[in-house]
């Protein structure tokens, strides 16, 4: 929500007024250069943000930069010299300073050919939106804004200072960026914005798939990611790189109705948020939980079947999660991310079928143990998985997934169910077979761990007879 300029401006002038700020716009004054706060502090001073980065730009160059910095600050780091980026620490705050730039791009590379620039006004026009390319010049405090800023941030429009077709030929990141500032911001792409996008949608396969996993991580993380999404799916760009969701917009055909899957996997993601922040209240939005959210049903596509008006998709969970695995890998995930979704995903049906028929403690101590450290994320996603408009249905799984839960809790009291393991280790396995380690240790400990789930804690020495009993039918 933006507030009056009168208040952007008085926001601003504090801001300036005191701490690194302050400090630096004496100092790069003392020097007789150019500097100004940049991008993000003066876009959300307008929007009655609080400001949690500071980003400077500046006429010096990197090493006139350090030179500056040296004596006001006690930490400077060379975080991209080459892009004439230096950063450095002023009262406890990180600020970045970068030289005015001009970069030229061929249209080929990844990457542009980095010139510094002269001027501000030419270093703000190379920007990726209007809303990020406003400036307050310091120590003059004057607000400079060539691409119509303000207006858009009032208007809640999401624009381009050049024609949106060569900012997203210059750099195609900047397509992944607009769904995130949509959603980060609740603003509404500009019509020739979203014209460029779905004309030069391939154009985000020059990207490197590191930059594409990192702009679309953010944009899951964003309040309400759903408009982004829906623009990237919309242009085409998604398509190019995850395209398991914009294939969940299933084809109904006459014969057979079900649920808009796309559709539906929104919902969840919006459920899922919202119960993750109520359960989770002192935690962060979690990217795992809205990964898994988003792709829990991309297995369903390749598993589709009709047969007369009924449309089935089994094993759709287990072909999700393979799938998911692949192209988080295809993205450059981290492994621990990947094995979390993919695990999530492989579960997220385990649940249904309880209501039905209540689980033994066996089933209760299995599920417990295949979640893992996912246990509270297969809580919220199995609970955001429905998104049924059956009233009477939804209760009855509501009240069927609390009664479970109540279950796991009185065992975990008993049982100390996290920390799921046989009565004997596989020291003690080996002690009493008078074995040394091979496969036999690892068969035994899986024989007495099912026997863990199936009956409870059995205490060593009914663990020891049953060991024993095993070795000998074993042979």
């Amino acid at each position: 929500m933006t507030v009056s300029f009168a208040e952007a401006h008085d926001r601003l002038r504090a801001l300036a007024s005191g701490g690194p700020t302050a400090v630096l716009s004496e100092a790069f004054a003392a020097a007789e250069e150019e500097l100004a706060l940049v991008g993000g502090p003066v876009r959300d001073a307008f929007l009655g943000l609080d400001v949690k980065d500071l980003d400077f730009t500046t006429s010096a160059d990197p090493d006139t930069i350090l030179r500056i910095v040296r004596p006001i600050s006690d930490a400077q780091w060379d975080v991209g010299r080459q892009f004439g980026t230096i950063a450095c620490r002023i009262e406890g705050w990180v600020v970045e300073i970068t030289t005015y730039r001009a970069d030229v791009y061929d249209g080929q590379s990844r990457k542009p050919e980095v010139e510094f620039g002269t001027s501000l006004e030419d270093d703000l026009v190379r920007r990726d939106f209007t809303v990020n390319a406003m400036a307050l010049r310091l120590p003059q405090l004057q607000l400079v804004d060539v691409g119509g800023g303000v207006e858009h941030l009032l208007e809640g429009v999401l624009e381009t200072p050049r024609e949106p077709e060569q900012s997203f030929r210059d750099d195609p990141l900047r397509m992944l960026r607009a769904a995130r500032f949509t959603a980060q911001l609740g603003f509404v792409a500009a019509e020739r914005v979203v014209d460029s996008m779905t004309e030069l949608a391939s154009e985000i396969e020059r990207i490197s798939a590191e930059r594409v996993r990192d702009e679309l991580s953010k944009l899951l993380l964003t309040r309400d990611p759903v408009p982004g999404i829906r623009l990237l799916t919309e242009t085409g760009v998604l398509e190019r790189v995850l395209p398991e969701v914009p294939a969940l917009r299933l084809e109904a055909d006459e014969h057979a109705h079900h649920k808009d899957v796309y559709e539906h996997s929104l919902t969840v993601l919006e459920q899922g948020i919202d119960l993750w922040a109520s359960r989770n209240p002192d935690a962060g939005p979690d990217l795992v939980s809205r990964l898994a959210g988003l792709l829990h049903d991309i297995g369903k596509p390749a598993t589709k079947r009709v047969d007369g008006r009924v449309v089935s998709f089994h094993n759709h969970d287990l072909v999700g999660a393979r799938m998911a695995k692949k192209r988080m890998r295809t993205l450059r995930f981290d492994n621990d991310t990947i094995a979390a979704v993919s695990r999530l995903i492989e579960l997220h049906l385990r649940f249904f079928g309880y209501s039905d028929a209540a689980w033994t403690d066996a089933a209760v101590r299995r599920y417990v143990r295949d979640a893992g450290e996912q246990l509270e994320r297969l809580h919220v996603l199995t609970r955001s998985d429905v998104t049924t408009r059956n009233r009477r249905k939804a209760q009855m799984l509501d009240f069927a997934y609390d009664d479970l839960e109540r279950r796991i809790e009185e065992l975990s009291e008993q049982e100390e169910l996290d920390a799921m393991r046989p009565d004997l280790d596989g020291t003690e396995i080996m002690t009493i077979l008078d074995i040394q380690p091979s496969r036999a240790v690892g068969e035994a400990y899986k024989m007495l761990l099912e026997a863990r789930m199936d009956h409870g804690p059995l205490g060593k020495e009914r663990a020891t007879e049953l060991l024993r009993q095993w070795w000998e039918e074993r042979g």
